[in-house]
């Protein structure tokens, strides 16, 4: 279990390997692996997301503060670019809660 990718014991194992195991199945029912692997799917795509999402704020929000609208008369003030910065880190993480929602199928 040690080296696997991923250990997973049943919850009346024994001690050595539910130490050493990334998932413990409480109710040993076989059927909960086909879950662990449909919530790490979710988990990866919820992953995916939140990068796309930081990358397209980046891209945009760092020239700005580094003030690439200045020829336009625009100028983003500190104090609205920490606005800007602390929506997107409420937008990630509001992402992520919706891995709550996540049930699996049957």
């Amino acid at each position: 279990l040690v080296q696997a990718d991923l250990g997973v014991a049943i919850g009346a194992g024994t001690d050595v390997a539910v130490e050493s195991a990334d998932v413990v199945l409480v109710k040993s029912d076989p059927r909960d692996v086909a879950a662990i692997l449909g919530l790490s799917r979710a988990t990866y795509r919820k992953m995916v997301q939140n990068l796309i999402w930081a990358t397209a704020y980046n891209a945009v929000a760092i020239p700005m503060a580094a003030g690439i609208t200045f020829g336009t008369g625009f100028l983003m003030t500190p104090a609205v670019a920490a606005v800007f910065m602390s929506a997107s880190t409420i937008i990630v993480a509001i992402n992520a809660q919706f891995l709550r929602r996540y049930r699996r199928n049957g």
